[in-house]
């Protein structure tokens, strides 16, 4: 359960590398007219789904305290997008004791900067030239002009760290997203005919999520079919989906902002050719494989390099290829991310750990065969493994025709 023992476990493991004496300043994102989601980094320290609010994590030689500055209530506010939280309110889901209003900022990092604290601020990463500046960097620049002998660094390695291990709360999370976001894939697959556009069959999706409670989506879903399969990343979802065709799906729900990441790839007509079948199951068996390689010490490039090596393999014995560079022409991206409170998830890109979750993902794209094919589970790393947390979906050749001609 996501309650106020949580998030004070998410600061504890934010602090745990930051300095004695510093301070961690996170915003929930700018003032807005409407509602929006609050940043992910200062909802895992807090669970406030608001988007205005800041908090400090404050860091000492004996302790770690959280400090929450929220929204005074604002009969306007109210009216068009609700009233928000009180202190009361806030205290019970984030376990904060010491709540003010945002009116007490300047007061509240002034003290900080006069008492000798190192400030760390959530930077995201930004190009040399990239003529914007976050608030964040925005507001560093003013404070250095101010103080110029003010410390502040990044404090974004903290938030990375606390993120890549998993606690059994956020997994509980996922795994109800992946719950809603299977009872989607299940109503995409009894709808799918052919003569439907994309976006139709797309449509039941989206109403079964929410029906099963989803607040939202991961990412925009991808709903692939023929030859659009081939693109990674399409985004279109307007054609006609053709009898004999496969279709493509990427997709996922949230559930408490933690995110499903799924990809599932079946015939239109629920019936697969024996080409089809022929490169489905080479891309589920490399997951097969994936299964059974990952643990940890491994990176995901590791990975990556074992799933390429069966696809040189296989693809030789079908005759698609005859040398092993030509791998790259139909399987071009990663089989790994870590998944969370993002799809691709913040996270220190260091061996995997027990406790994160990844995504498991091999793909086949073959143009010229009118094929595409990625399927794909979210997946937590064990002390001696894995383990599927999305195996209730089903993806089999047996079982998927046999589900969609019941």
């Amino acid at each position: 359960m996501l309650d106020m023992e949580e998030y004070k476990l998410h600061r504890e493991k934010i602090a745990k590398n930051m300095q004695d004496k510093s301070v961690l300043v996170l915003f929930a994102g700018p003032k807005a007219e409407f509602k929006c989601a609050p940043n992910k980094n200062f909802y895992y320290a807090t669970g406030i789904k608001e988007s205005d609010d800041i908090c400090f994590i404050v860091k000492t030689k004996n302790s770690v305290k959280a400090q929450l500055l929220i929204s005074e209530y604002d009969e306007f506010k109210a009216k068009w997008v609700g009233r928000g939280l009180n202190k009361d309110e806030a205290h019970q889901i984030s376990g904060i004791d010491d709540i003010d209003y945002i009116s007490s900022f300047n007061r509240r990092i002034s003290m900080f900067i006069e008492e000798g604290y190192l400030i760390y601020f959530d930077f995201c990463e930004q190009e040399l030239d990239d003529l914007t500046q976050s608030y964040e960097h925005a507001l560093a620049s003013k404070i250095k002009g101010k103080y110029p002998y003010v410390r502040i660094e990044n404090g974004r390695k903290f938030l990375k760290t606390a993120r890549t291990i998993k606690t059994p709360n956020e997994i509980e999370e996922i795994k109800k997203a992946i719950h809603a976001t299977n009872e989607g894939i299940k109503a995409l697959m009894k709808n799918a005919k052919a003569g439907l556009y994309e976006y139709q069959l797309e449509s039941y999706f989206d109403a079964k999520i929410k029906y099963y409670g989803a607040d939202g989506y991961a990412f925009d879903t991808i709903a692939a079919s023929g030859a659009n399969a081939c693109c990674l990343h399409y985004s279109e979802n307007k054609d006609i989906m053709n009898d004999g065709d496969m279709i493509l799906f990427d997709l996922g729900s949230t559930n408490n902002h933690y995110c499903a990441d799924i990809s599932r790839t079946f015939p239109v007509n629920g019936k697969f050719t024996p080409r089809q079948k022929e490169v489905y199951n080479i891309v589920l068996n490399g997951q097969k494989l994936m299964f059974d390689t990952i643990k940890p010490g491994l990176t995901t490039r590791q990975l990556n390099d074992v799933l390429i090596k069966y696809f040189q393999t296989e693809l030789k014995r079908i005759g698609l290829i005859s040398n092993d560079s030509e791998v790259s022409k139909y399987y071009f991206h990663g089989v790994s991310h870590h998944l969370g409170l993002d799809c691709h998830d913040l996270c220190d890109y260091t061996p995997l750990q027990a406790g994160s979750v990844i995504s498991n993902e091999p793909g086949l794209y073959i143009p010229q065969w009118n094929i595409g094919v990625r399927i794909e589970d979210d997946v937590l790393v064990t002390e001696d493994g894995c383990i599927n947390l999305s195996s209730e979906i089903i993806k089999t050749v047996e079982d998927i025709e046999k589900f969609m001609n019941e």
